[in-house]
């Protein structure tokens, strides 16, 4: 059964959409219990008959702006479960396992792996002052959260290789161009129109869109599966280096970092 909460995510069934709203502003960073809430949100929408089509969103400045690494959240990059998968993986694929379209609306930073997250959703419906970033080369660990599956396969492996080794943030008319965003809108209808695409879906035969989902989709969740837990790998040495805890430090001096490879 739906419920109106699940820990800092709330939710609300209205027209057969279901808005998914993070509440940790202004940033909503994200952790192992987000994407865990996250995941049991959508299991019990898959499970809901009126419930057709997912609008995700965020209170606050940002959409989600990763993990806060300043403050500690170095346990993002844990792979202490027996076959060496990061536990946050494992809710991630349960993500991707969902049935019913996902929307993303999109305002300020998406970067990371709140990056990842919004990349996960079918569509996404984004403001001009969004931001768009695979910073991890900047913080001396390996992307994550199954971006290198999914972000080539939404924008070609040329674009999501200069995101991937540049790190730098691509803004709302560039994500647009290069289709990482299916629409831009005024920053103060982004929910009202973020809906109204959502409705677009949500008015047609359920069971045929998820029919057609499944065919898109199908190879997902298996292919994010394996791809984590080759990022999850890489992450796990990646994070004892010296150069991830300069990536840190640099990062949230809004410097550039000094590494030294090692």
């Amino acid at each position: 059964m739906l419920q109106d909460r699940y820990g800092d995510v709330a939710a609300k069934l209205q027209d057969h959409v279901v808005t998914l709203e993070i509440q940790r502003p202004p940033h909503n960073f994200f952790d192992h219990a987000l994407i865990r809430d996250l995941a049991d949100a959508l299991r019990d929408i898959d499970e809901t008959t009126e419930a057709r089509v997912v609008l995700l969103c965020a209170q606050g400045k940002s959409f989600c702006a990763g993990a806060n690494f300043a403050k500690g959240q170095a346990s993002v990059l844990d792979s202490s479960t027996p076959r060496g998968r990061n536990p946050l993986y494992e809710e991630a694929v349960r993500l991707f396992s969902n049935k019913k379209p996902v929307i993303a609306a999109v305002q300020g930073a998406a970067i990371g792996g709140g990056f990842g997250l919004a990349v996960f959703a079918d569509f996404r419906i984004a403001s001009p002052d969004a931001r768009f970033g695979a910073n991890f080369v900047k913080l001396g660990i390996h992307p994550g959260f199954g971006l290198t599956y999914t972000l080539p396969r939404l924008i070609g492996e040329q674009r999501a290789a200069e995101m991937f080794l540049t790190g730098e943030r691509v803004d709302g008319e560039t994500a647009l161009a290069w289709g990482l965003v299916d629409r831009l809108v005024p920053a103060e209808s982004l929910r009202e129109e973020a809906f109204a695409f959502a409705r677009s879906i949500a008015v047609n035969a359920p069971l045929a869109v998820q029919s057609t989902r499944l065919t898109l989709r199908r190879e997902m969740a298996a292919r994010v599966e394996a791809q984590t837990d080759r990022e999850g790998a890489e992450q796990a040495w990646l994070a004892r280096t010296e150069d991830h805890q300069e990536g840190i430090r640099s990062v949230a001096a809004r410097e550039p970092g000094k590494f030294v490879a090692r």
